[in-house]
């Protein structure tokens, strides 16, 4: 069997739970040597060791991803174990009270909080990787936004911000490193039953409207856009810069 990922080495953040953790387990998987970038220790080290114990090859790092000194410290390490960075998948996000807030309602601070983790820190890793990924000749860095980074809803003021800039600051960043053969990506989740979004998704009214806005009859799995990940990361789509992958069992299409 082709493995897809062979002999890469991929650095994934909130890599420890939901999205995360499909994406790292379908990575390692494909033959990917894998980074789980996470402030969950006790997860990210039992993720790691699963892993490792199934012929997979993982660390886990611990990192607050808004954090310029870590992300120094996380790729140091990258380097020094494995002497390259192939992939960047830009994961950890944040949501809940502070993200959903409508405008009125969303405080400076709240505001701030979100943007470090949505949008700052796929800035920081991302500039971060660049140069090592230029020095094995090219690379794949996948920013997780949302659907709502394209579209609006009745709450969210901060989430749907920060989530479009993830979304917009890809395109930029992958204008600027086309000539260096670094692809940049964003990928759109619809509703997916994750961690983040357990407490919603376990009020009936909310999971009720949520089912009925999507064509495909279901939520997503985080497995679901894990794939999608895995063909932004993979060179299966290496003329691909610069788009959106929207995976959303058809809510956007309405």
């Amino acid at each position: 069997m082709s493995l897809r990922l062979k002999d890469k080495v991929s650095i994934i953040t909130g890599g420890a739970s939901g999205i995360g953790e499909a994406t790292t387990r379908i990575f390692s998987d494909e033959g990917s040597k894998v980074v789980i970038a996470d402030l969950d220790t006790d997860k990210g080290k039992i993720l790691q060791d699963e892993i490792n114990l199934n012929n997979g090859n993982a660390i886990f790092i611990k990192i607050n991803v808004a954090n310029e000194k870590e992300w120094d410290q996380l790729v140091d390490e990258v380097i020094k174990k494995w002497g390259k960075i192939d992939i960047l998948v830009n994961n950890a996000g944040l949501s809940g009270a502070k993200g959903r807030a409508v405008v009125e309602e969303t405080t400076l601070s709240n505001w701030n909080d979100v943007f470090a983790v949505n949008s700052t820190a796929i800035m920081l890793g991302t500039r971060v990787v660049i140069p090592h990924m230029r020095n094995v000749g090219g690379g794949s860095i996948i920013n997780v936004s949302s659907i709502f980074g394209i579209v609006g809803s009745p709450g969210g003021a901060a989430y749907h911000a920060s989530k479009g800039a993830a979304r917009t600051f890809s395109k930029g960043a992958a204008v600027q490193y086309g000539k260096d053969n670094i692809r940049v990506n964003s990928i759109h989740p619809g509703f997916t039953d994750t961690p983040m979004t357990l407490d919603i998704h376990s009020q009936k009214e909310i999971r009720d409207y949520r089912l009925n806005m999507t064509p495909l009859g279901r939520l997503g799995l985080p497995e679901d856009i894990a794939y999608g990940i895995l063909y932004l990361a993979s060179d299966e789509s290496s003329w691909v810069t610069g788009t959106e992958l929207i995976v959303d069992g058809g809510e956007t299409a309405w």
